[in-house]
């Protein structure tokens, strides 16, 4: 796992975050109102909430690539019968991959924590990916994470668990197999079983 990480490191974020947006994007845009009310991996939201929670973070994450504050304290509802919902989550993520596109976006720190700006481009890449894995399996859509996309996320990933477990932003790990696929260690390293079903 290291020396696949270490050879995606030269990836530019926003080239990664593309890939994962051109994943994310189309289970979005699948989403029917009539599956609004189901449950997701994670607990505390149905599919409308993980919604407007993705919706917020492609929002907030484009402040944190051009070194504003982003403010997650609370989350607009995005999901709502007046607006085209689906449209706008596209207009954003491409937004998204444009702000960590403008040069130096990676570069020093970025946040009220000050943390590196390419771990906070991570911090988005983790989202998108994941939680595209969780409208999927919520939805009974078919998801595949871009190879590039997971194999940086690895690394990352268990750089950031001990740290986001204090925060109570990642569950407890959740045991894999040997055999688990990358994303699949990706997801129990954020707390998710891999095999999750509606």
């Amino acid at each position: 796992m290291t020396s696949t990480s270490s050879t995606t490191a030269h990836v530019p974020v926003a080239v990664l975050l593309d890939a994962a947006a051109r994943q994310a994007v189309p289970l979005v845009h699948g989403t029917g109102d009539d599956v609004l009310t189901a449950p997701t991996p994670c607990a505390d939201y149905d599919v409308r909430a993980l919604l407007d929670h993705l919706h917020h973070v492609v929002v907030q994450f484009q402040e944190l690539a051009a070194k504003k504050e982003a403010d997650f304290s609370t989350t607009p509802s995005a999901v709502r019968p007046d607006t085209d919902w689906r449209a706008a989550f596209a207009r954003e993520a491409g937004a998204l991959v444009a702000a960590w596109a403008v040069p130096g976006a990676e570069e020093g720190t970025t946040g009220q924590m000050a943390l590196p700006a390419r771990t906070v481009a991570h911090m988005a890449l983790l989202d998108l990916t994941v939680h595209a894995w969780d409208l999927a399996v919520s939805t009974g859509q078919p998801y595949e994470a871009d190879p590039a996309v997971v194999a940086e996320l690895v690394g990352a990933v268990e750089a950031m668990a001990p740290q986001a477990r204090a925060y109570g932003v990642f569950g407890p790990e959740v045991p894999t197999p040997a055999h688990a696929t990358e994303l699949e260690r990706v997801l129990a390293l954020t707390g998710r079983n891999p095999r999750w079903r509606a």
